[in-house]
């Protein structure tokens, strides 16, 4: 399965995505700020890989004026049927379609990984002002809590990957996010949590790539085994989910 594949995978169920995806809480754009040295107030900010706009909506409300960028067809059309006020354009952390020196902040919000550091680097350097800051931010499962280690254990065999290693591997993220070393990134997390209904959660959980490129038949089987393991722990059907949001932010020189 190329990355292509799952990248695009996204589009067909870009409103199930916009849906049942967490969001990222205050705390998070606070450190975001304090990282970076200013206020997103004021801001000119462009979301990369921006989706249905779940990050750009908070952006936009702490006062920043955003331009999202997102290369999918269906993500797009679910962003302006959700974001009317919000311009959104196409394209990739690859090859921005923004001008030079045009932005405070840069931010990807669960999308630097679908970026070439090689190209989204030296693009993220061009598109930034003197000063401006790159903010790389993901909502990752809390795996000290017991039910989310035994469910993520449960999915990493189903789907055949080691999610206990791949949460250790997103610790490096400092490195692999500029192999070139030409960005100093700071590293923060911040916890938090979110309680939904169980529908909410397991669509969550079928909006991820991993699944959407799986045959509807075999997602379903596992979903629906899913549901009885939850319902076991949160017999009134609520499921309180725990995140550490990881949160790299560089700031560029200035002159």
């Amino acid at each position: 399965m190329t990355t292509s594949t799952r990248a695009h995978s996204f589009n067909a169920a870009a409103a199930q995505y916009a849906e049942n995806r967490p969001s990222y809480p205050p705390a998070l754009l606070d450190a975001v700020e304090e990282l970076a040295g200013r206020p997103l107030s004021g801001a000119r900010v462009v979301d990369v890989g921006a989706g249905t706009g779940i990050a750009t909506a908070l952006l936009h409300a702490r006062g920043a004026d955003v331009l999202a960028v997102e290369p999918g067809a269906g993500m797009t059309a679910e962003f302006r049927r959700r974001h009317p006020g919000i311009p959104v354009v196409r394209g990739n952390g690859n090859a921005l379609p923004v001008a030079d020196a045009r932005a405070d902040f840069l931010t990807y919000a669960q999308a630097w990984h679908w970026t070439d550091p090689a190209r989204s680097v030296p693009e993220a350097l061009r598109v930034l002002r003197p000063g401006g800051a790159l903010a790389l931010w993901w909502n990752t499962e809390a795996l000290d809590v017991e039910w989310i280690a035994e469910a993520a254990g449960r999915t990493g065999r189903f789907l055949g990957i080691d999610l206990v290693a791949e949460k250790q591997k997103a610790a490096r993220h400092t490195d692999l996010a500029d192999p070139s070393g030409r960005l100093r990134f700071t590293r923060r997390e911040v916890r938090w949590s979110r309680r939904v209904p169980i529908d909410t959660h397991l669509a969550n959980i079928g909006s991820h790539s991993a699944f959407l490129v799986l045959p509807e038949h075999r997602r379903t089987a596992f979903l629906d085994e899913e549901r009885a393991h939850l319902l076991n722990v949160f017999p009134d059907g609520i499921v309180e989910e725990t995140y550490d949001v990881l949160l790299l932010v560089a700031v560029t020189l200035t002159p």
